[in-house]
């Protein structure tokens, strides 16, 4: 079979979605109640962890929850590897996208339970689901069109607005029922965002023809059983090193976090020497996979600031922040909904400037001006701490605006980085390096949520400048150097 077409037949033709094969709607409506539950988890995440248990919080210090906030985020992206090798070898994607809902769900739901263990049980559920979940369903997305087919980028594009929609709408209810109300209630709506999403998925699948049917490279018999051994012998190490903490004394969130955020750097930092040492690639191939080491660690540079604005940033909003609307105090939460109505509005006018300077803007420039934009959002940032200083409230359109900044970043650097992690992979892991560029993100949430840590001890002000001006100056330096890493990009732009 050609590898320009995708496994199995094109899904059955009739009814359309804004002119593309009904199947999108599916996937659609699937990524958007996946992404409303996890946002609207997300977003009222960290203000739980840090809330009095008299306010129905656990009372965990901040720099604790900004610590555990970084480190699921980093599981849910680097789970992601996994989840792509049990789809491709073992269940296909459509079961994984299946099996990968019902397990979102069942974490959310026991995110519900009004007791203290819910939140980390339940998180650890919506980690294992979303790594099945969340690099498959794209898969079948992709496996809806031809290769080459004109329709493809227009498919994606909608399918991303679904991303974007359920994170827009996801805030808005989590935020209010979890800070107004309760916040169990909170995570209770997002299990049932996330049963809508497995509802609908499993009543438009005979939209979906024979997309993601079957697994792309299936395990079959010794090698099946020599695989599925291993993964025993792995889940095996897991529990001995979890009994060994709990016997120990040393089970403690801190440990935990501290262990999940070594082996996120660990593996990728042994993914990389795995591709780089393979005698089987090719010189180019290895001076661009060198090139893609800079790229990467732009990136995850880049996520280590932008994605506190679930953490920092959403705690600066509780506290620092005057809320108060003709006698409405809106939820600090609500703020999270800027972030993705702002990627709605920005990705178009983003994507034609890009095809506006066509090449004479290269990959390294755009991710220098992703890092630059970033680190003045810090700096904005900074200058908004400062004025809150002394226990005044400060407007929240210092928070939109540092959105806003961001926003423009991410629509520098994340799509680029996508086209650019397709362009410089060696053929023989062209298939791995999506799981790669998720590694950017989990590497820099991780690393971030140590970061983040300081903000309780510093001043507010110091921690944004100081990060926000080392990120002003990497991406400086990622201009200098611009030259060089084209270089070992070997052609590619």
């Amino acid at each position: 079979m050609s590898s320009d077409a995708p496994v199995g037949a094109r899904p059955p033709a009739g009814r359309t979605f804004f002119g593309h094969p009904r199947a999108l709607s599916t996937l659609f409506l699937t990524e958007m109640w996946e992404r409303f539950s996890f946002y609207g988890m997300r977003a009222i995440l960290v203000l739980y962890l840090t809330a009095t248990v008299a306010d129905g919080g656990l009372g965990v210090g901040e720099s604790t929850a900004n610590a555990v906030y970084g480190t699921y985020n980093a599981m849910v992206y680097l789970m992601a590897l996994p989840g792509g090798w049990v789809a491709d070898r073992l269940l296909g994607a459509r079961r994984s996208v299946l099996w990968g809902g019902v397990v979102i769900a069942a974490g959310h739901y026991v995110m519900a339970v009004p007791t203290g263990w819910s939140v980390f049980a339940g998180m650890a559920l919506i980690v294992l689901g979303t790594g099945l979940l969340k690099p498959n369903i794209s898969t079948m997305v992709g496996d809806l069109y031809e290769r080459d087919s004109p329709r493809r980028d227009a498919g994606f594009s909608i399918f991303y607005m679904g991303i974007n929609l359920g994170a827009f709408i996801a805030p808005l209810i989590t935020g209010f029922l979890g800070e107004k109300i309760n916040w169990h209630l909170g995570f209770g709506a997002a299990a049932v965002g996330m049963t809508f999403g497995v509802a609908q998925y499993v009543l438009g699948r005979r939209n979906l023809g024979d997309a993601g049917a079957r697994p792309a490279d299936p395990l079959l018999g010794a090698d099946r059983r020599r695989a599925l051994t291993r993964a025993g012998a792995v889940t095996a190490v897991l529990l001995v090193v979890l009994l060994g903490l709990l016997l120990t004394g040393w089970f403690t969130v801190n440990t935990v976090v501290n262990l999940l955020t070594a082996v996120t750097v660990l593996v990728t930092v042994g993914y990389f020497a795995r591709i780089l040492t393979d005698r089987e690639i090719s010189g180019t191939e290895r001076r661009r996979m060198k090139a893609y080491v800079w790229l990467f660690v732009f990136a995850a540079a880049f996520w280590l600031i932008y994605d506190q604005a679930g953490s920092v940033l959403n705690i600066f909003a509780a506290d620092r922040t005057d809320r108060n609307v003709a006698g409405f105090t809106f939820p600090a939460s609500w703020l999270q909904s800027v972030n993705p109505i702002l990627i709605i509005i920005g990705a178009p006018l983003a994507a034609w400037l890009w095809l506006r300077l066509g090449h004479r803007v290269s990959t390294p420039t755009k991710f220098a001006v992703g890092l630059v934009l970033n680190g003045l959002s810090f700096v904005l940032m900074a200058a908004a701490a400062q004025a809150a200083v002394g226990g005044d409230l400060v407007s929240p359109w210092w928070l939109v605006a540092v959105y806003a900044i961001q926003v423009a970043g991410e629509l520098s650097l994340s799509p680029v980085g996508l086209s650019a992690t397709t362009k410089l992979a060696p053929v023989k892991y062209a298939s791995q390096m999506l799981g790669l560029w998720f590694l950017a993100t989990a590497v820099g949430d991780a690393i971030g949520g140590q970061v983040a840590r300081l903000a309780q001890n510093w001043s507010q002000s110091a921690y944004f400048l100081t990060f926000g001006l080392a990120s002003v100056l990497l991406g400086v330096a990622a201009v200098m150097f611009t030259r060089q890493i084209r270089g070992l990009m070997a052609g590619i732009h």
